[in-house]
Formats: C-alpha cells, structure tokens, sequence
C-alpha cells in the first residue's frame, strides 16, 4: 500500500474507472483504480522478494488490487495466496484480476483490518508480505481518501510491521518495503536476530530510497545487510538486474536464501 512510484508495464484502457496495466513483462494483466493509490516497482520489488516455495501459503496485509500477490503468484507455481484489504472495492477488483490472470484458484482476497484480523485469519503463515503506509502525517496527504489511506500510516507503522509478524509461523518469513528514513521504526519493532536489509538504490552512487526489510521467525543468525538492487543506468534505463525483476519476474536474492 506504500506504493506511489510509477507504473511498471504498460497501461491500458480506462475500464469503469480503472486501467488495465502490464506487469512483469505481460505475464500479469491487472486493474487498478484510474484515480486514487495504484501499484507500481514497490510491489513488484515487494513479491520478488518472498522466499516463497510451491505448497507454501503467504498472507498479504495492505493487498489493495493484488498486484503483488498476483506478481508472486505467477513466480512461484503452487503457492497459495491470502489478500487482506480496507477497502471492498480494491479487495473485488484483486479477485477480478486474479480470476483474469487464471489464479482464482490459488489467490483469495478479503475485506478486513490488517491491524485486526478476522478470527479464520489468525493463524500461522509460511510467509507475510507487505508494503505498508509509510508516509507520516507530516507529509502534505493526498486530496483522494483511497490513496490517502494507502499512504499515509498515521504513526501505525510499527502496527503493521507487528501485526505481520504474530502471523507468521516458527521458521517461516516475514517481507516488507519502506522508506529509507522510517527504517529505524521497523527494526525497532522486529527481534535483532534473523534480519535482512536489501536496499534499493535509484543509481549508483545515490543514496537508498526503499529498504526491504526480511525477518526469519525465531532465527538466530546476525543481522546481514546486502549489495541490494542498483535500479537506473546513468541514462535513466531501468539497469539488467532491474529488467530481470520487473519486466522477467526473476526473484531477489532475499527469495533465494534457504529458510
């Protein structure tokens, strides 16, 4: 839901007010609300980065229409995929999109609380994946209450990362994105142990903007910081690394280490 970075794909005709864009080169049509908070390279950077297994079930807090489970879901076959979301019209158009991508069998979304989830949903996942609101109530909120919601977090960052990670199974992983500077929140919230930081640097030399953040339930392992992810070229082009994720649907590294 923290998403406000540009489309990956292509974007298509306004369909009863929302468009139908490409993601990872074509392999997932989705739609998304034309006005209002629309998923972009945080989602998808998002569901590359789950070390999800065929047989696995993964919970996605935060779902808005899907696009990271779908994202996730046409990576790793066999995977099954439960969304969570605030807002009904967002959690209809996800199963709309999963219905279209040939993965209602696999991918099923629900209207509720993240923060409060229904009593079927309080129970142990392999996997919990999220990009949560991350912008704080400083910042200037959107006009449209949708993706003022998706946003901004209302000091209730450390409320997800927590409700996440109660859902989470012994051994099992939780992933999320934020913004470089709100950071310091979700490490506050998290064990010191078993973590993984993965920047995502806009260009070379430029400072991170986004940090994936992976947490192994009850690991004892330090915290490990990676290379991360170089995402431009000096001419603005997306760089291979980048190309292989958002257009290939190739996993992270955070998605290929062992549990």
């Amino acid at each position: 839901m923290g998403d406000a970075t540009p489309q990956i794909g292509y974007a298509g005709r306004d369909v009863s007010g929302t468009t139908v864009d490409g993601f990872l080169g074509g392999r997932v049509s989705a739609q998304q609300p034309h006005m209002g908070f629309r998923s972009g390279l945080d989602a998808v950077i998002l569901a590359a980065s789950v070390p999800a297994h065929e047989g696995d079930h993964a919970l996605e807090l935060g779902c808005g229409a899907g696009i990271a489970s779908l994202c996730l879901a046409a990576r790793v076959t066999g995977c099954a995929i439960t969304g969570v979301d605030s807002e009904a019209g967002l959690v209809a158009l996800a199963a709309a999109n999963a219905a279209v991508n040939g993965l209602g069998d696999r991918l099923s979304f629900v209207a509720g609380d993240a923060l409060a989830l229904s009593r079927e949903l309080r129970r142990d996942f392999d996997h919990v994946f999220l990009n949560p609101p991350f912008h704080d109530s400083a910042g200037q909120r959107p006009l449209d209450r949708e993706r003022a919601v998706a946003l901004h977090d209302e000091g209730k960052l450390s409320d997800w990362v927590s409700a996440a990670q109660r859902r989470v199974r012994s051994g099992g992983s939780l992933t999320v994105i934020v913004r470089t500077d709100r950071l310091p929140e979700v490490l506050r919230t998290l064990p010191d142990r078993g973590l993984v930081l993965f920047p995502l640097w806009p260009r070379d030399h430029e400072p991170a903007r986004r940090v994936v953040v992976q947490a192994r339930k009850d690991a004892r392992a330090p915290l490990q910081l990676l290379p991360g992810l170089v995402l431009h070229a000096s001419d603005g082009c997306y760089t291979p690394a980048a190309e292989a994720v958002l257009k290939e649907g190739a996993a992270l590294a955070l998605a290929n280490r062992p549990l």
